[in-house]
């Protein structure tokens, strides 16, 4: 009898265990940079944090090797991070390229690699950065929980296990040229039916020295099991000299790959590349020759929203397109009369049936209807620096924080400020994370730190 009370005790405590574990082993991920959606929105609608700090609120925080915008990547047990190691001496200058893995319940760091090979245009080296506020850490890993891909603006794409063995390595300027761009390159590849994609959106002639003249603009379909190229298609543009740059991702939509950048938004084929339509463009005769794009695509609404650079107006094109079209052809609306309605940087956030737009230049957040355009409310930001995260939403509420890793927590209904908390350090001037959601945490990268928010 006591045997049997013990055979039932233990069953039990194992139910108890085994409970807990799947509870936690598989929560909300965050597996590539705009999120499960693809558009800035955790898919769950669960309970998110609220009040917050540095010392409040903080299931654990990670001291990182440097700094990148780069943002936390989350599958059902791990965080990936791409960054520099500033701590590194690698040839004659600091600055290793990182690839990190940590426990997403403790931050432990699980597995650290030396990922990037430091690779320059004339030859290799280890320089990390191109430019003061950026580095070649910036594009974000990206995983379909069995693998994890890491691409650096220096060409490097590396592919692990999720449990930190190599797969695979391969560096694009060396299969396909020296990038062009005048600004440290930092597209993040997109995983999306079995195939890896990464768009290289680049000017046609060298600038500072790097680059090739008559150098193509490309998008490019990998297998993510071994690296290898399915394909590779040109994507022309009459965009001049820096406007022929992009930082955007591929974003998925309905079977097709949208793709924003040498002033031009386009659709395309997966399984081929090949364009299915075209609209554009927001630079009239492209006269404009230094209009690089940062922000990506957001669909929302029947819309696809693309933000054209500087203080420029924030266009709202139609799904279901084909063919090539220009003007009013296929533009739903524009904000030409809405000088607050912009976006340089930040990638919009489609979120509960509206877009929530970012102007990092004029510090407003705006809710605005995706069918007509009109905004909702406006919100004018905070302090002296600028908002460039791109925002996401969750339970009722935005997230998004400046470079000096100030969060701000807003009402998705009201826009009203919940919460306006301290995150980074007071030197620091250069956060561009965004704030990654999964499960019931916020993930919060500034400089020098990664917190887990509970």
């Amino acid at each position: 009898m006591l045997m049997k009370s013990y055979a039932l005790l233990a069953l039990l405590f194992q139910w108890i265990a085994s409970t807990l574990y799947s509870a936690e082993s598989t929560p909300g991920s965050w597996t590539n940079w705009r999120g499960p959606n693809y558009n800035g929105s955790q898919t769950e609608e669960v309970s998110l944090p609220e009040k917050f700090g540095p010392d409040k609120g903080v299931r654990w925080k990670c001291t990182l090797p440097g700094s990148s915008a780069a943002t936390p990547i989350i599958d059902e047990k791990r965080v990936f991070l791409s960054s520099v190691d500033m701590g590194s001496d690698s040839g004659n200058s600091k600055g290793g390229l990182v690839a990190l893995c940590l426990d997403r319940f403790t931050g432990k760091v699980l597995w650290q690699k030396n990922a990037g090979s430091g690779y320059l245009p004339g030859g290799d080296g280890f320089t990390h950065q191109l430019d003061s506020k950026s580095n070649y850490a910036s594009p974000s890993p990206v995983t379909d929980g069995k693998r994890v891909i890491f691409f650096f603006g220096n060409g490097d794409l590396v592919a692990y296990s999720v449990k930190g063995a190599e797969e695979w390595r391969r560096n694009i300027q060396r299969d396909y040229g020296n990038f062009c761009f005048q600004w440290t390159f930092s597209s993040s590849p997109t995983l999306h039916g079995n195939r890896l994609y990464l768009p290289i959106l680049q000017r046609n002639e060298p600038v500072h020295g790097r680059g090739k003249p008559n150098a193509d603009s490309f998008l490019l379909c990998m297998d993510p099991k071994t690296g290898k190229t399915l394909w590779k298609k040109n994507r022309d543009s009459s965009a001049r000299k820096e406007s022929l740059e992009s930082f955007g991702t591929i974003i998925p939509h309905k079977g097709q790959l949208l793709v924003a950048g040498g002033d031009v938004l386009t659709g395309h084929d997966p399984k081929s590349g090949d364009e299915l339509w075209r609209w554009g463009t927001w630079n009239p005769g492209h006269k404009q020759e230094w209009w690089r794009l940062v922000p990506s695509p957001v669909v929302g609404g029947g819309r696809i929203l693309v933000c054209a650079p500087k203080k420029a107006p924030v266009y709202a094109i139609e799904t279901g397109l084909s063919g090539t079209h220009s003007g009013k052809v296929g533009l739903a609306w524009s904000t030409e009369n809405q000088t607050v309605l912009t976006s340089d940087v930040p990638t919009p956030l489609y979120y509960r049936e509206k877009f929530f737009v970012l102007s990092d230049l004029r510090k407003v957040l705006s809710r605005v209807q995706p069918k007509s355009g009109k905004v909702e409310w406006s919100l004018d930001l905070p302090g002296k620096y600028k908002w460039r995260s791109s925002p996401t939403g969750g339970d009722g509420k935005i997230f998004l924080m400046n470079h000096n890793g100030e969060v701000l927590v807003v009402s998705s209904e009201s826009g009203k400020i919940l919460t306006h908390a301290k995150m980074g350090d007071s030197y620091d001037d250069n956060t561009r994370s965004s704030v990654a959601l999964a499960g019931n945490n916020l993930f919060i990268r500034t400089n020098e730190i990664l917190y887990c928010i509970e």
